[in-house]
């Protein structure tokens, strides 16, 4: 043998090297074959059956080798790919191969040869072969995953390359006549089918002590997390947290991080989020979390590190979302705070000594990343007393301030606009809960000066293009708008303190202010977020101004003007989805907290027009607003000059404004389903006012602190507000009604009336139940006709037919002449004191014997002891 041939003979026979024979081939493998060649089929000479019965026999001295070498010939025959229709027989030679590793060392080439045939294509000769043999691919290759179990590096890497080929298909080395290789995701899906993903997570148990053979199974992972199919097996293995605890097992290369993370995002993107969140909420995996955070965030320096540890960040957040994960107990709460704050409050903590942010992009999304989870939080009431010790308000008011000129910082222009967006958000969700915190660093002081700068002239040049500074482009509307909102939630905790104190630093004229300056500033680029300004500014006065007439009168015709500015609006534009709408209910409810029960400013709006332009408002005829528009002018009317502005309206078609109310009132009954004729008269005279909603109500017990079903009929509808309107109008010489509308009228007039009838109604039910009550109880005649009717009510409750042998119980008392139900508790009057003598009289009655008078025991001046001897006794 030739040097080259010994050395190819070698190779042949290396482990993990494809095995190549020296002989002539046996099996003749052509690109062009005869009609009866193909018939037969190209790998026909192999029978595979024979190999299986081979492998399968014992106790024969040469058997062995013999075995060895019928596997090797089937490698060399399947070397250019594996046909689905002898899948099923390949790896039941692959399983008695794998079986014999133990004892016969041997056999780990040929199963290590074999799974390298299975990373090739499969091939199917006929285009229904990939449904024909679903069941048995299926199966075959499920089986790689229970191969795992082999002790043998060699194999259990090759398993990995070969399900890692599933993902890196590749067209056959040679084209073999009659056959076509199957659809690329074919093995992918047969996979999924067979449950490989959850064998694989299973076999990380057997390879804790193995890093190499770990970082395979890792990397198979990572490729078959990406279907959700495989990702919903791996959670049933308990892969998240099987993985997670895992983290930070030594490894040199930093490769199980970075694919144990993948992995995690994997299934939280492609399977039951609830289901990860409550896999990793343990202590094992949050202190695993903890320590791999820490580690990248004080030593990471890379690119790589950085971005790792951002991912790692996230999945924190996101199981932070669950109230029952122990962050605080393992210490990752106060970290995080900590990470979060020490750039804007020094700390003498070691953890972040000598510790900056630069402004590459992977801290600055860190620092972001870090707001978010304060955020979160928040949330948990247990974790406030961190975020107070934290300095949290502290810290994020430092970026609520205007830029200063000429000072270094660590961040861009552009990025440190978008982290002071980013920490005025914040401070939105995190203030209300630390209210003593916000008045102790004077919150209010710091966002009034911040609005002073936002709504100044002075120069500023922004970028807008973040998610937080979107339309602030050159402009500072974003910063205002955030401000606003941080205001607004902080009025909405209606906590007197806080807002006495923005009263006192002149908050509701700056405001007013403000948006005097919003409208001579209008863009039509920035018109959406110049209505939301506006409509936050009316609801801070809203909430600053209602149940305070000193604040009303602060509020004044300033207020007055610009309330009026946004009920001039152009119709149409209500239409437009930009936030008109939004805006016109902040200002209905301003009206409302601003205006009404203060009397200079109820007059102005009056002499201003105010009543005309709530008017023309309500004959557009949205529903959405009649219901408030109407409650406000219910209250206008308590002012007595308000019934000659609403007698003086016209609409469209010189409509008067009592036509109006009465057409809103028949447009109502008509989407209630009240009862009425074509002429608008009444149909049913005992429920004139019932709706079908009212009907079709079935009765449901409702706890004592909600309101009952007729208390939401007057609050929901507007029948009762039209009333009220009409009532102080008089009912009387109303212009502008047509016939219909005098009937309609009239029933509007007995409104009040409707309602007591049915009060009425339900006390006569109720005086009729009492009189039958006593009818039982004083006439013989009526309780025994009562019983009678009882007894065939429960008579006809019962089945007529009892199942054979079963035991029948009486329920009723034989001979108990009562009608009401008996329960389950018996009340039992005290025998009364006259009888046994009072609570002091001596009741041991057991051993005296008393005399009867009468028939009822009395009490008695002297009793006879039994077995006494007789004594004369005075009377």
């Amino acid at each position: 043998m030739s040097t080259a041939e010994a050395t190819a003979t070698a190779q042949a026979r290396a482990p993990g090297s494809r095995i190549k024979s020296s002989s002539p081939r046996q099996i003749p493998v052509v690109g062009v074959v005869m009609e009866d060649e193909e018939a037969q089929g190209v790998f026909k000479p192999m029978d595979l059956n024979h190999v299986i019965k081979l492998l399968k026999e014992t106790g024969k001295d040469d058997l062995e080798e013999k075995q060895l070498k019928s596997v090797k010939k089937m490698v060399q025959c399947y070397q250019n790919g594996l046909p689905l229709r002898d899948l099923a027989q390949i790896f039941k030679i692959l399983n008695l191969c794998a079986g014999k590793i133990k004892k016969q060392p041997h056999f780990i080439e040929p199963a290590y040869n074999i799974l390298k045939l299975c990373g090739l294509p499969f091939l199917k000769k006929k285009v229904s072969d990939e449904i024909t043999y679903a069941e048995d691919t299926a199966n075959s290759i499920a089986l790689l995953g229970d191969l795992m179990i082999i002790p043998s590096s060699e194999l259990r890497i090759q398993i990995c390359k070969c399900i890692i080929d599933f993902y890196h298909a590749e067209p056959p080395k040679k084209h073999i006549t009659g056959y076509q290789q199957a659809s690329s995701s074919y093995k992918i899906k047969m996979a999924e089918v067979g449950g490989l993903a959850k064998t694989m997570v299973q076999s990380l148990v057997l390879l804790e002590n193995q890093l190499v053979e770990k970082l395979w199974v890792l990397k198979t992972l990572q490729h078959l997390s990406a279907s959700e199919v495989n990702c919903t097996l791996m959670v049933k293995a308990q892969a998240a947290s099987g993985i997670c605890a895992h983290l930070n097992d030594p490894d040199p290369s930093g490769q199980l991080l970075f694919r144990s993370s993948e992995i995690l995002w994997n299934l939280l993107e492609k399977s039951s989020k609830e289901e990860i969140i409550q896999q990793l909420s343990n202590l094992e995996c949050l202190l695993a979390l903890k320590k791999a955070f820490k580690n990248l965030f004080t030593r990471g320096l890379s690119h790589y590190d950085r971005q790792l540890r951002n991912d790692i960040l996230v999945i924190t957040t996101i199981i932070s979302q669950n109230p029952e994960a122990p962050m605080i107990e393992c210490g990752f709460t106060r970290d995080l705070i900590l990470f979060a704050t020490f750039n804007e409050v020094k700390s003498q903590n070691p953890l972040v000594k000598g510790l900056k942010f630069s402004n590459s992009y992977e801290d600055f999304e860190l620092k972001k990343l870090l707001f978010n989870i304060i955020v979160t939080f928040c949330k948990d009431l247990s974790t406030i007393q961190l975020l107070i010790d934290g300095k949290v308000i502290l810290a994020l008011f430092t970026y609520v301030k205007k830029p200063e000129k000429h000072k270094i910082v660590e961040w861009s222009a552009a990025q440190y606009k978008e982290l002071q967006l980013h920490a005025i958000a914040t401070l939105s969700s995190v203030a209300p809960f630390l209210i003593d915190e916000y008045m102790l660093y004077q919150g209010n002081a710091h966002v009034l000066a911040f609005l002073e700068w936002c709504d100044s002239e002075d120069s500023f040049f922004s970028h807008g293009n973040s998610f937080h500074g979107i339309g602030g482009r050159g402009n500072k509307f974003a910063q205002m708008r955030y401000s606003l909102r941080l205001l607004r939630a902080m009025v909405y905790l209606e906590h007197e303190t806080i807002n006495k104190d923005l009263c006192e630093k002149r908050a509701i004229q700056q405001l007013i202010g403000i948006f005097k300056n919003t409208i001579s500033k209008y863009n039509d680029k920035e018109e959406a977020i110049l209505l939301e300004i506006q409509s936050d500014i009316l609801l801070i006065l809203s909430g600053l101004c209602e149940h305070h007439i000193p604040r009303k009168e602060i509020f004044g015709t300033e207020g007055v003007d610009i309330i009026l500015h946004v009920m001039k609006t152009d119709p149409k534009k209500l239409q437009s989805g930009l936030g008109y709408n939004v805006l016109l209910f902040s200002t209905l409810d301003s009206i409302w907290c601003c205006i009404l029960g203060c009397y200079p400013s109820e007059d102005y709006f009056l002499e201003k027009e105010g009543i005309f332009l709530l008017l023309d408002l309500m004959a557009l005829n949205q529903k959405k607003f009649c219901n408030l528009i109407l409650g406000i002018m219910v209250e206008f009317c308590d002012n007595p000059k308000t019934v000659a502005h609403v007698n003086a309206w016209r609409g469209k078609k010189d409509q008067t404004a009592a036509s109006l109310l009465i057409k809103l009132w028949r447009k109502e009954e008509k989407e209630l389903g009240v009862k009425r004729d074509r002429h608008g008269k009444i149909i049913d005279t005992k429920k004139p006012l019932f709706t079908s909603f009212q009907e079709e109500q079935k009765i449901t017990p409702l706890p004592a602190n909600c309101p009952t079903i007729a208390v939401m009929d007057v609050a929901e509808n507007i029948r009762a507000k039209i009333y009220a309107v009409l009532g102080k109008l008089d009912f009387e010489n109303l212009p502008g009604l047509s016939a219909e509308d005098f009937v309609t009228l009239c029933i509007i007039h007995r409104y009040l009336d409707f309602k007591v009838q049915a009060t009425h109604k339900q006390r006569e039910l109720a005086n009729k139940s009492w009189e039958n009550f006593l009818a039982r109880t004083s006439n013989v005649k009526t309780l025994k006709k009562a019983k009678r009717l009882q007894e065939k009510g429960i008579e006809s409750s019962r089945y007529s037919e009892h199942p054979p042998n079963a035991i029948f119980h009486r329920t009723d008392i034989k001979g108990l002449n009562t009608t009401v139900p008996s329960g389950g508790v018996v009340t039992v009057e005290s025998t009364p004191a006259r009888l046994v003598g009072g609570p002091l009289a001596d009741t041991d009655i057991a051993l005296k014997k008393l005399p009867i008078r009468g028939g009822a025991l009395q009490r008695v001046k002297a009793v006879k002891t039994v077995n006494e001897p007789e004594k004369s006794v005075p009377t």
